[in-house]
């Protein structure tokens, strides 16, 4: 991976996280406040809880991929040590979709008149599933390829037992 990757990486990594920060305290501040009074049309304060907790999913994962390219950059990702930020991404990911079920758990009473929305809905939470999966995918790869780095370690050091 180029430095320039790794930077522009980096860079977007630490926007995304800032702007989830940000959020989260605008969700708190509203919450401790109470300044927003709900008008009825949306339970807010269930969805400003349902949206920090989201915002958390999202920087589990963000940092999870940070200490990846971490390893990618010093050349150890190929070892046991990624399967934990992998799997946390995992665990990150199919929170935020229940959250997402959740949001729509929340929306559904109000799309009676419109259940289509309800139904969309449903189906990006089940998208982020697929995220997930695909990660899950992706973790199964990066087990091979731990697997052929050991044993091409081992079968190097049989080669130089033998010269």
């Amino acid at each position: 991976m180029g430095n320039l990757a790794v930077r522009v990486l980096r860079a977007v990594l630490v926007v995304v996280l800032a702007g989830t920060v940000f959020v989260q305290a605008g969700m708190v501040w509203a919450l401790v406040s109470g300044s927003d009074p709900e008008d009825g049309s949306l339970p807010l304060t269930p969805l400003r809880v349902i949206t920090i907790l989201g915002m958390m999913s999202a920087q589990v994962a963000l940092v999870c991929v940070w200490r990846l390219v971490t390893m990618v950059r010093r050349g150890t990702v190929f070892s046991h040590a990624a399967f934990r930020y992998v799997d946390v991404m995992i665990g990150a990911i199919v929170a935020a979709s229940f959250v997402w079920f959740a949001v729509t758990a929340l929306n559904a009473p109000g799309q009676r008149e419109d259940p289509g929305v309800t139904v969309i809905m449903g189906g990006v939470g089940v998208a982020i599933l697929g995220v997930a999966l695909m990660v899950l995918v992706l973790r199964m790869l990066l087990a091979q390829a731990v697997a052929r780095d050991v044993e091409a370690a081992q079968m190097k050091a049989e080669l130089d037992e033998v010269i």
